[in-house]
C-alpha cells in the first residue's frame, strides 16, 4: 500500500541545504494502522506531504496505493484520503453541501455524491448537523467532518496528520471510535502522525519513530517498549547507605541498565521487571537491606524515544518549520 526507498527531501535555508527527510524506507501493507512518531522538526509532516503528492521528493522513490507519487500523482490522489492539521471545510458552508462538493471534485455524479454524503453523515453521527454551517460546529464535530471529507471517495488508504490535536479527551475518544469502526467496516489502511502517545500505544499495530529525517525504529508498541526501554523497578530503602548498597547489587543484575539512586530510592530498568523483582528483593534481603516499598512500572513510548535518542518524544523545543 505504501512502499518507499531512499525517499529524501531537501530545503534551502539561508543558502544552506537542509535534509528534512533522509533516505526514508518504509513498507506498509493494506489494512494496517501505523503511527508515525517523532518530535517537531523530525520530518513527519514533510514525509506525509511527499506521500500525498503535496511536496515532490528530491530523490528516491515512493509507491502509494499502487502508483508512483512522481510519475502518476493524480492516480495517487484519487485513491487516498488526507486529513491535515487544519479544518478542511469552509466555515460559512453547510455540512452536507461541503461533502457533496468534495464528492463532485472527485468525479462523482451529483446523485452519487449526495448518496455518499448521506452515508457518511450517518456513519459519523453528523446527520443532525447536515444543514448547519461548518463554523458553528464544535471542535470534535468539525474533526468528524474533516474525516468525512477525506472519505467521500471511498479511499482504501487514509493519511491523518495529528487527527485529534486540540480535542478534549471525550472528543478524542469519540473520534477514535469512529475511525476504528470505519477501519473494521471498510478495511481502510490508516497512516497517522500524533503527539498523543496513548493513541499510538493502544490503537496502532505498528509504530514508526522518525528523528532527524530518518526512521530509527519500526515495530509493534509492545516490542519496542520491551526491547528498547524495559520495565522500571523502583525501591525505597530505610537509609541512604542501604540505597547505595542496593544500587551496587542492582548493577550486578545482568540485564539491568540505567541504575540510579536518589536519597533512599533506587531505580533501574530491566526487561521483564515482574520476573526480575523477586530475585532482586531476595538478594537485598540476604544483604540485610531493609526495603520499604517496591514497584514495577511498564515503559511508555516516550521511554522508547528517550532510549533511542536521549530526549523525550514530548519535547517540542524545535518549532514547526521547513523540516516539520
Amino acid at each position: 500500500m505504501i512502499h518507499t526507498r531512499g525517499l529524501t527531501r531537501r530545503f534551502k535555508v539561508k543558502s544552506e541545504t537542509v535534509d528534512a527527510v533522509r533516505g526514508l524506507d518504509i513498507d506498509i501493507e493494506a489494512g494496517e494502522l501505523v503511527a508515525f512518531l517523532g518530535p517537531n522538526g523530525a520530518g513527519k509532516s514533510t514525509s506525509l506531504r511527499m506521500l500525498t503528492t503535496l511536496l515532490p521528493p528530491t530523490s528516491g522513490t515512493a509507491t502509494v496505493a499502487g502508483h508512483d507519487v512522481l510519475a502518476d500523482p493524480s492516480a495517487v490522489r484519487r485513491r487516498i484520503g488526507y486529513i491535515g492539521q487544519g479544518n478542511g471545510a469552509g466555515a460559512h458552508f453547510r455540512v452536507r453541501d461541503e461533502l457533496v462538493t468534495q464528492g463532485r471534485c472527485y468525479g462523482l455524479s451529483q446523485p452519487a455524491a449526495r448518496q455518499r454524503a448521506g452515508e457518511l453523515l450517518d456513519t459519523l453521527d453528523l446527520a443532525p448537523l447536515a444543514t448547519r454551517t461548518a463554523g458553528t460546529l464544535s471542535g470534535g464535530q468539525r474533526r468528524r467532518l474533516d474525516i468525512a471529507l477525506g472519505l467521500i471517495h471511498r479511499p482504501k488508504l487514509l493519511f491523518l496528520d495529528e487527527p485529534s490535536a486540540g480535542l478534549d479527551p471525550q472528543n478524542r475518544a469519540n473520534l477514535w471510535e469512529h475511525l476504528l469502526r470505519l477501519r473494521t467496516e471498510f478495511g481502510t489502511t490508516i497512516f497517522l502522525t500524533t503527539h498523543y502517545l496513548d493513541e499510538a500505544d493502544t490503537m496502532a499495530e505498528r509504530v514508526l519513530v522518525i528523528d532527524h529525517g530518518r526512521v530509527i525504529a519500526d515495530d509493534t508498541s509492545e516490542r519496542l517498549k520491551a526491547n528498547l526501554a524495559g520495565d522500571r523497578i523502583t525501591i525505597t530503602t530505610g537509609s541512604q547507605a542501604d540505597a547505595i548498597q542496593a544500587a551496587w547489587i542492582a548493577d550486578r543484575i545482568p540485564s539491568a541498565h540505567e541504575v540510579s539512586t536518589a536519597a533512599t530510592t533506587v531505580a533501574l530498568r530491566v526487561p521483564g521487571g515482574n520476573a526480575v523483582l523477586p530475585d532482586y528483593l531476595r538478594a537485598l534481603d540476604a544483604a540485610a537491606i531493609r526495603v520499604l516499598t517496591a514497584e514495577v512500572r511498564r515503559p511508555t513510548l516516550d521511554d522508547v524515544f528517550l532510549a533511542l535518542t536521549g530526549r523525550s518524544l514530548r519535547e517540542s523545543a524545535t518549532p514547526e518549520g521547513v523540516s516539520a
